[in-house]
C-alpha cells in the first residue's frame, strides 16, 4: 500500500512538472519582445530612468522578484505595491521611467488605478503589461503586451495562481536575459553588484579569468 502512495505520488508530480512545462512552451513569442527591449533600453539606458514594476498579492511577488532581478544585472528597476502608491509611494516615479505592470486577469483595480495616477503625474510613461487577458483594458494600454498565454492553473480547484505566475516569472527571465545581452552585462559589472556571497566570489574569478 506504501509502495503504491508512493507511485502514485510521483505520477502526480510528474503530470504538474509536464503541466507547468508546457504552459512555459506555449507561452507566445512575438515581436512585443522586442518592442518591449527596445523601450527599456531608450528609458533606462538612454535617457537614465528605471523600471517600475508593480503587481497586486502573487503577481506583486513576481513583479518584485524581477525588478531585482534587474536591478542586480544592471537595470536599475524598482517595486511600487499599487495600494503603497495611492499613499505617497508614487513619488518615487520619475519622467524617464517604464511601467511594468502585472496583472493575469488584466482588470485589477489596484493596477489600472496605478495607471492613471501615474499618468496624471507624468503623462504618457511607457507600459509594459504582462498579463493572461490580452482583450482587457490593461492589454490595449500596452506599449508592448507580453502575453502568458493564459495557462490552467495546476492548482487543483482551478483558482491558486501557480501556472500563471509560473509563466510570469519566466517571461521576466527572458526580458532580463535579453536586456543583459543588449547593454553587454559582464561578470565585472556583475560582481560590482554582488559583493558578498556565493555568487559575488564566482562573478569576480570568472571577471579575473576573462582580463
Amino acid at each position: 500500500m506504501h509502495e503504491q502512495k508512493i507511485r502514485k505520488m510521483k505520477q502526480d508530480v510528474l503530470q504538474l512538472i509536464k503541466q507547468e512545462a508546457n504552459a512555459i512552451s506555449s507561452i507566445p513569442v512575438t515581436e512585443e519582445f522586442e518592442k518591449a527591449i527596445k523601450i527599456i533600453e531608450e528609458r533606462v539606458h538612454k535617457k537614465n530612468g528605471k523600471i517600475v514594476a508593480s503587481g497586486m498579492g502573487k503577481a506583486g511577488q513576481i513583479a518584485l522578484n524581477i525588478a531585482t532581478t534587474f536591478s542586480s544585472t544592471g537595470t536599475p528597476a524598482v517595486f511600487l505595491h499599487p495600494s503603497d502608491a495611492q499613499h505617497g509611494d508614487l513619488g518615487v516615479v520619475q519622467p524617464n521611467d517604464v511601467l511594468l505592470l502585472i496583472s493575469n486577469s488584466g482588470k485589477t483595480r489596484e493596477i489600472l488605478e496605478l495607471v492613471e495616477l501615474a499618468d496624471n503625474l507624468y503623462e504618457n510613461l511607457p507600459l509594459l503589461v504582462i498579463t493572461g487577458n490580452e482583450e482587457s483594458d490593461l492589454a490595449k494600454m500596452a506599449d508592448a503586451l507580453l502575453a502568458t498565454g493564459n495557462p490552467k492553473e495546476v492548482c487543483t480547484l482551478g483558482l491558486t495562481p501557480s501556472t500563471s505566475t509560473t509563466t510570469m516569472t519566466v517571461i521576466g527571465d527572458v526580458l532580463v536575459v535579453l536586456m543583459m545581452k543588449t547593454i553587454g552585462f559582464t561578470n565585472e559589472e556583475y560582481a560590482k553588484r554582488h559583493h558578498g556571497g556565493y555568487l559575488g566570489d564566482k562573478s569576480r574569478s570568472q571577471a579575473r579569468l576573462q582580463k
